[in-house]
C-alpha cells in the first residue's frame, strides 16, 4: 500500500494509513477485523481471535503493540507453550505475526518492526 486509503465496512468508511493500519483505533470492531483479515487473505477462526483478544488486552494495559518476540512470550504465558511459538503464530498471521495480528486487532504497528 503506497498511500492512505479507506475501507468500506457496513456502509461506513474506515480510514487506513498507508500500511493498512486503522487511523482511528476506535473504529475497530469484529466486522472491521474480519475485513482487515480478508485483505491479508486470512479467514479468522477461534485461534486467531484468541491472539487478537490477547493483543487488545495487552494494548489496553501498555498502550503499545508487542514486537514478534514479545508477542511469542505473551502468547506462551497466557495461552500455553504449544501456541507460544513463532511457527504457530506465523501459520495464523502471514508475514510478521506481530505486524499482521496488530493490524487485524486494530492496533498501531509494533515498534521495532520494519
Amino acid at each position: 500500500m503506497s498511500e492512505a486509503q479507506t475501507l468500506l465496512v457496513e456502509g461506513q468508511e474506515v480510514a487506513l494509513d498507508k500500511e493498512g493500519y486503522l487511523v482511528n483505533l476506535e473504529h475497530w470492531n469484529e466486522v472491521v477485523a474480519t475485513v482487515l483479515a480478508a485483505q491479508e487473505q486470512i479467514t479468522l477462526g477461534p485461534s486467531h481471535w484468541e491472539v487478537i483478544n490477547l493483543l487488545r488486552i495487552f494494548y489496553n494495559r501498555h498502550q503499545m503493540s508487542p514486537a514478534n518476540r514479545a508477542l511469542v512470550n505473551l502468547v506462551k504465558r497466557d495461552l500455553g507453550g504449544d501456541k507460544g511459538k513463532s511457527i504457530y503464530l506465523m501459520k495464523l498471521f502471514k508475514g510478521s505475526p506481530a505486524k499482521t495480528a496488530s493490524k487485524i486487532a486494530g492496533l498501531p504497528k509494533p515498534e521495532n518492526c520494519l
